[in-house]
């Protein structure tokens, strides 16, 4: 008989959390009696908007640099994302004393590439709906020499954005479910395997946009499912396929995968500035959608929910809160 080791436990998350104690922020954790009216239960939002770089990424990025050798570090480090993994690699090779090469796509938010290359990082460009960002990356770090941080693709990485989780069931003790934004799929193994271990009986809901259910079709089919890649205004989740690692983790501890739509999202957005006074990047926003939206059934009394980032100019939230893209 043979059993397989998951990619990130338990024990994993801990760790990260030891390592990330002083360089992360312990990002806050607010409430809204309006909130918790329209739900029809108490609703926690970890809000990792106020993390380092402006998302959860910075957690994950960070665990994974850190573990390089010195030889690795010297050379630098490499990755590929739309922005706020991009931000974090930058921030965390900074931190270092390293450089860090990252790979966008053309059609990157302005505000994400402006703070990747404020923090040092050079930016190499390709077509999203072309281009093959990954192979991209992996040629370019062989090329270099340089080390690959994936986004989401990386037992280190799973476990820092687990982190988030792990500070946010310290502060509100057992929940009876937890609401994470699924692209890759990184934030929701790690909270997940983190969750799960401490609280084997809470409901891990994953929400995804309509246009992007990639994580949805997967995990109904029992495989890893391709689509076209997505249009949404949620560009952190405009993914076409889980990873491979994540996908392994999630197939097994995620209870339910829920869609939202574009319009859903805008209302989740101006709902966080009006009512709790922050703002939210779209994919950021996708769980609250979920919630205000009455897509998730059978809500149990006491709800998480991870707010993966804030990363959206002041031009294109108040496009997107008046209905644009």
């Amino acid at each position: 008989m043979t059993t397989t080791t998951p990619p990130v436990t338990l024990d994993d998350v801990q760790d990260a959390a030891t390592r990330l104690k002083g360089v992360a922020h312990r990002t806050p954790v607010l409430r809204s009696r309006t909130l918790d009216m329209r739900v029809g239960a108490e609703v926690f939002l970890k809000c990792e908007n106020f993390q380092r770089v402006g998302a959860f990424k910075f957690r994950g990025a960070y665990n994974a640099a850190s573990r390089l050798t010195p030889e690795q570090l010297a050379r630098g480090i490499a990755a590929y994302s739309s922005g706020n993994h991009a931000q974090a690699v930058a921030l965390a090779a900074r931190e270092l004393g390293t450089t860090a090469v990252i790979v966008m796509p053309e059609d990157a938010p302005r505000s994400k590439r402006a703070a990747t290359e404020g923090y040092g990082a050079e930016i190499v460009t390709y077509d999203r709906y072309t281009g093959d960002r990954e192979a991209i990356a992996e040629a370019l770090a062989a090329e270099r020499g340089l080390a690959l941080i994936p986004p989401y693709e990386h037992p280190h990485v799973m476990a820092g954005q687990g982190t988030a989780a792990l500070e946010l069931l310290e502060e509100t003790g057992e929940l009876g479910a937890l609401l994470t934004p699924v692209g890759g799929g990184g934030l929701m193994a790690g909270s997940a395997t983190a969750a799960k271990g401490l609280h084997p009986d809470i409901r891990m809901v994953g929400v995804e946009p309509e246009a992007g259910d990639d994580t949805k079709r997967s995990l109904e089919a029992g495989r890893r499912i391709s689509i076209p890649v997505p249009k949404t205004i949620a560009d952190g989740q405009a993914l076409h396929t889980p990873g491979e690692l994540t996908f392994s983790v999630n197939r097994r501890l995620v209870d339910e995968i829920v869609l939202v739509s574009d319009d859903e999202i805008r209302d989740a957005m101006r709902f966080a500035f009006e009512r709790l006074k922050i703002v939210i990047e779209p994919s950021g926003a996708t769980p609250l959608a979920a919630l205000l939206s009455g897509r998730v059934s059978g809500l149990p009394d006491r709800i998480g929910v991870i707010v993966s980032g804030g990363n959206v100019d002041a031009e294109r939230f108040a496009r997107l809160c008046a209905g644009g893209v």
